[in-house]
């Protein structure tokens, strides 16, 4: 399977952990790079990676990855709303 920003996207969380432990596994610059393109905190990353060691690392940056996406649906969903609402004061 080619693992990419989309597929990953319409992962369910567990699908979603394994498929990054195969990017660590297999293409952790693949892995980087979707991580840099969904805008995840490195700084944040690190801080949840070294504070739990003992942990799946694929399954703490699939946690990461989910607040992520749904931060940026968020904004996106505000935006548009925003964006409705200037269209319609522009219309009185």
């Amino acid at each position: 399977m080619e693992i990419n920003l989309q597929s990953l996207e319409k992962l369910d969380t567990p699908s979603l952990e394994t498929a990054i432990n195969e990017l660590i596994k297999n293409d952790f610059s693949r892995l980087v790079q979707i991580l840099y393109r969904i805008d995840v905190s490195e700084a944040k990353l690190k801080n949840i990676l070294n504070s739990n060691p003992n942990e799946d690392a694929g399954k703490l940056i699939a946690q990461v990855v989910l607040e992520r996406l749904a931060a940026t649906k968020k904004a996106r969903e505000s935006f548009n709303m925003q964006s409705r609402i200037d269209d319609t004061e522009e219309r009185l």
